[in-house]
């Protein structure tokens, strides 16, 4: 499978972490460590202004940390993305978010809000969609206070933080939340019965396998988890109708691809506008990695999506 993949990002897979979330404390660990480093070699960020804000949880929930990035220089009410990092629901953290949300500002020109939500297993479902409900709401009732545009706010993620943030699009369309204009789908985990071509072929692909995407969700939901809400897999919700505007993006060597296909098309069938990108070569997570032009692409294609709402 290995030659399949785009040769420039071919180029860097020795270089990749081994991602093996079997202790997630322990992985945890090993990625702060690598993330710090990372930071130290790239510098401090460029273009943006940094806030970082508590924000009050729902139903006596704890607080939910958020990091606010806006571009220099920008004045007035900008529109905002309410962003969640992936990291399969049991790992990663705003930090590791860092340099990809100060380039979404700045690319965009738009603020972000970047979720700090709980982690699985310490924290199963709901935690991580009462953090993403708590975060939407604050941006929702303090858009003044930050610079934001209420009428222009869209949510989005990847991996699971894109999961996350479908899940919380039906959340917010039953329950009557601010309206959005966007959900960035970026390569989203969606379902958790696991059980599609793709999630069962790709049992060696780089950065993330159908195992990994299986405990995942053992730790999100727990051993035994019953009847699953669409509020936790959103590939489990029968109406989708009457939900936001979607960009999509879907990875050939992904075990997650096949899913997110699905989703995007069930979209597109209840009425839903969708801009879908399957793009030939990459794998899980390589829309962020640099130095390979389909990753560019795809990153430059998100970023259009979202500036033509939030501008």
């Amino acid at each position: 499978m290995d030659h399949r993949i785009d040769p420039q990002l071919r180029a860097i897979l020795s270089a990749l972490p081994q991602v093996d979330i079997s202790d997630p404390a322990a992985f945890r660990e090993a990625q702060r460590l690598r993330g710090l480093q990372v930071a130290a070699a790239a510098g401090p960020l460029q273009g943006v202004t940094v806030d970082d804000r508590v924000v009050p949880g729902v139903s006596g929930q704890p607080d939910v940390p958020v990091r606010i990035y806006r571009p220099e220089g920008s004045s007035g009410m900008l529109g905002v993305l309410v962003w969640f990092h992936g990291g399969g629901y049991v790992f990663g953290d705003i930090a590791s978010s860092d340099r990809s949300c100060a380039d979404l500002a700045t690319k965009v020109g738009c603020l972000v809000v970047s979720v700090e939500y709980r982690l699985a297993p310490e924290h199963p479902y709901p935690a991580a969609l009462d953090d993403a409900r708590a975060a939407l709401a604050w941006v929702a009732e303090e858009s003044a206070d930050i610079g934001a545009d209420p009428a222009r706010i869209a949510v989005g993620g990847v991996s699971a933080g894109a999961g996350l943030a479908a899940a919380l699009a039906l959340y917010n369309r039953d329950h009557g939340g601010p309206e959005l204009v966007l959900q960035v789908l970026d390569n989203p985990m969606l379902d958790d019965r696991v059980v599609t071509q793709s999630a069962t072929e790709f049992t060696d692909t780089p950065l993330w396998t159908g195992q990994q995407a299986v405990l995942g969700w053992r730790f999100y939901l727990g051993e035994t988890p019953g009847e699953v809400s669409p509020y936790a897999a959103a590939a489990r919700a029968e109406d989708l109708r009457g939900l936001p505007a979607a960009y999509v993006a879907a990875n050939e060597f992904d075990p997650l691809r096949d899913e997110d296909l699905d989703y995007a098309v069930r979209l597109i069938r209840a009425g839903v506008p969708v801009e879908l990108h399957h793009l030939p070569g990459t794998f899980h997570g390589s829309n962020a990695l640099p130095g390979a032009e389909v990753a560019e692409r795809a990153r430059g294609a998100m970023y259009g999506a979202l500036a033509r709402v939030l501008r």
